[in-house]
C-alpha cells in the first residue's frame, strides 16, 4: 500500500506548523495543522481547552481529529507534540504516512517554548519537568520514519532536507 501523507512530529516549539506550511507549498500538498483544526472545532484556544476541560478531554478530541485527517491524501500534517504517543494515531501514521521527527536539543526547545507561552504544558511545567517530558517523548519520536536534526538549520534548510528525502524515497501517490 502506498503511503499518502507526510506527518511532522516533535516537541512543542519544534516548528511543525511553520515547517509544515512551507513544505506543503514546496511540494504542492495540502497543509493540515491539527491544533488549528481543534481550535476551530472547539471555538477555543488550546490553552483554554486544557484549562477549562482538561488534558484528557483535549487528547480525545486530538485523537478523533488526527485519525480523521490521516485519511486525506497528498497532505503535510502537523500533529501536536503529544499525539504521536497515542498508539492509535502512531499506528495509523505508520501504516498510511511518512513521519518526520523535527529533532532539536532540549536546551533549544526550552528557549523556543519560552518565546511562545501558548503551550499549555509549558505553562504548567518547570524546566526540569519539561526536560523529563522531552526525554519521555523522544523515546517514542524515535519510532518515526525519518529523524531531521534541526539544530543550527534555517527553516528553508529543514524544508529542503525533507524535500530531498521525499524525492529520494520516490514517494508516489
Amino acid at each position: 500500500m502506498l503511503k499518502k501523507n507526510i506527518v511532522l512530529i516533535g516537541m512543542m516549539g519544534a516548528g511543525k506548523s511553520t515547517i509544515g506550511y512551507g513544505l506543503s507549498r514546496k511540494l504542492n500538498y495540502h497543509f493540515v495543522d491539527i491544533d488549528v483544526k481543534i481550535e476551530k472545532l472547539e471555538n477555543e484556544k488550546i490553552t483554554k481547552i486544557f484549562q477549562n476541560k482538561g488534558e484528557s478531554y483535549f487528547r480525545k478530541i486530538e485523537e478523533k481529529i488526527t485519525l480523521s485527517c490521516l485519511d486525506k491524501t497528498k497532505s503535510v500534517i502537523s500533529i501536536g507534540g503529544g499525539a504521536f504517543l497515542n498508539s492509535k494515531i502512531r499506528k495509523k501514521i505508520n501504516k498510511y504516512s511518512h513521519s518526520f521527527w523535527l529533532n532539536w536539543k532540549i536546551k533549544t526547545i526550552l528557549i523556543r517554548i519560552k518565546k511562545n507561552m501558548r503551550r499549555p504544558l509549558a505553562l504548567q511545567l518547570n524546566k526540569k519537568e519539561m526536560a523529563n517530558l522531552y526525554r519521555k517523548r523522544v523515546k517514542i519520536y524515535k519510532l518515526s520514519d525519518f529523524k531531521i536534526n534541526c539544530e543550527n538549520k534555517s527553516k528553508n534548510e529543514i524544508i529542503n532536507e525533507i524535500t530531498k528525502i521525499v524525492k529520494n524515497e520516490s514517494f508516489t501517490y
